[in-house]
């Protein structure tokens, strides 16, 4: 990876995986709803958050995510990507961006020792926009102090090839798999 001059990871499914029954936190969002006599528009837990807004719902919908987020946070399990993020020369600037709350990052890395090599984190609720926007992602890279284009973005999802697509940064599946190497 020296080709690169920084490295940020996403968090759930590449660093760690979150202890959290996704189809339970979905159940609770709609529950928010029905507790406000709302018609939920879709039952799509992530459509429920992008919604929640227009509802003036998204206070309650994002605190019943958080919550889900920070318990699976504490009872997550360490996967091998954490190993290599330890194992990053002190020199390397390591971020974690994350559709998980800021929260729940610091709670996971915290739990599996993983924050004192990370530089910058950024959660779905630290910026005004979540992935696959590139605003979280070029946030990161920003708290980095280095360029997209000399950023590798290691993720597990088809949302993070397309968060770093348009962030311009390169960017690796945690099988190690790049899909894409921009600004070489």
């Amino acid at each position: 990876m020296t080709e690169y001059d920084a490295i940020v990871y996403d968090l759930d499914g590449t660093l760690v995986h979150l202890a959290v029954d996704w189809g339970a936190v979905a159940s609770d969002v709609l529950a928010v709803y029905e507790r406000a006599s709302i018609e939920p528009p879709s039952d799509s837990l992530w459509e429920l958050l992008e919604r929640a807004e227009e509802y003036e719902l998204k206070s309650p919908v994002e605190s019943t995510i958080a919550g889900h987020e920070h318990d699976g946070a504490r009872a997550s399990r360490r996967l091998p990507h954490a190993d290599e993020l330890v194992d990053q020369p002190e020199s390397m600037p390591i971020g974690v961006c994350s559709l998980n709350c800021e929260r729940a990052c610091h709670l996971a890395l915290e739990t599996h020792d993983l924050f004192e090599p990370v530089d910058a984190v950024v959660g779905r609720d630290t910026v005004a926009t979540s992935k696959p926007h590139p605003e979280p992602l070029l946030e990161t890279i920003s708290g980095l102090g280095v360029r997209p284009e000399r950023t590798l973005f290691v993720g597990d999802s088809p949302r993070d090839e397309t968060t770093a697509k348009r962030a311009g940064t390169g960017f690796e599946y945690v099988d190690g798999q790049r899909t894409l190497e921009l600004g070489r």
